[in-house]
């Protein structure tokens, strides 16, 4: 520890001398400096006040960090936003729902983090293609825009970084460390019976090792988050 550290850290107290300085003999440590930090990314029409969000910050209040973000819409916008709070807020751990997952897989990937992916949609050009037009997110962002469009281009923006998000050397990045065999025990999927929207258990499974089932569908609820995520969220804070 630098002696800047011990400054930041020490609260001064006029009976103990440390250097020359004054120092107290307890810590002021912010408490979130001390805690696990998790990252989650939410679904396409979501946004980071959405149900799932909500639920892990509440269940984590006091134990660990929730970052809940709101996403760009454009895809290399918005991977390129995770990829600068990842390396701004250092977190332990990304979680995604959807396309969350779609974004958690490539950046933990990259980054060799480990990742829960619920319900990730890996083709999110099959699921944009048939809802072309006008829409509102379905949770309130920060910014206060609820409207956007879909439309051939932010389709075709999508195709393209499908297209790339599982080779070991995408552009930009190095190699992949999650691609050694115990990377591929890092990131785990998380899969809802009763999902409508996204069926890609087996294209995970060729990728990664350890999936899982929950009795949901392709959005948790607050309680299935709590019932279902956040153990296995707990789990990976120790890797």
């Amino acid at each position: 520890m630098t002696l800047m550290t011990l400054m930041t850290h020490i609260a001064p107290h006029k009976n103990s001398n440390i250097f020359g300085f004054s120092f107290g003999l307890h810590y002021l440590c912010n408490p979130k400096e001390m805690m696990k930090r998790i990252l989650f990314l939410h679904g396409f029409f979501a946004s980071g006040q959405c149900v799932p969000a909500v639920a892990l910050r509440e269940a984590f209040e006091g134990e660990a960090e929730v970052l809940t973000p709101d996403l760009p819409m454009h895809p290399k916008e918005a991977l390129a936003f995770v990829r600068e709070l990842i390396d701004r807020e250092q977190p332990d751990v990304v979680v995604g729902n959807s396309c969350g997952s779609f974004y958690a897989q490539m950046v933990a990937s990259a980054l060799g983090l480990p990742a829960l992916l619920g319900n990730p949609h890996f083709r999110m050009t099959e699921f944009l293609k048939a809802r072309v037009g006008a829409h509102q997110y379905k949770s309130p962002r920060m910014d206060g825009r609820q409207d956007f469009v879909i439309d051939e281009q932010l389709i075709a923006e999508f195709a393209e970084m499908e297209a790339h998000q599982f080779l070991d050397k995408p552009s930009g990045e190095a190699e992949r460390k999650n691609c050694s065999p115990e990377g591929r025990d890092r990131i785990w999927g998380l899969f809802g019976d009763h999902d409508t929207l996204a069926h890609f258990e087996p294209l995970f499974l060729q990728h990664y090792n350890k999936s899982f089932h929950f009795p949901g569908a392709h959005t948790p609820t607050a309680e299935e988050v709590k019932k279902y995520y956040v153990p296995l969220i707990k789990e990976l804070l120790t890797y």
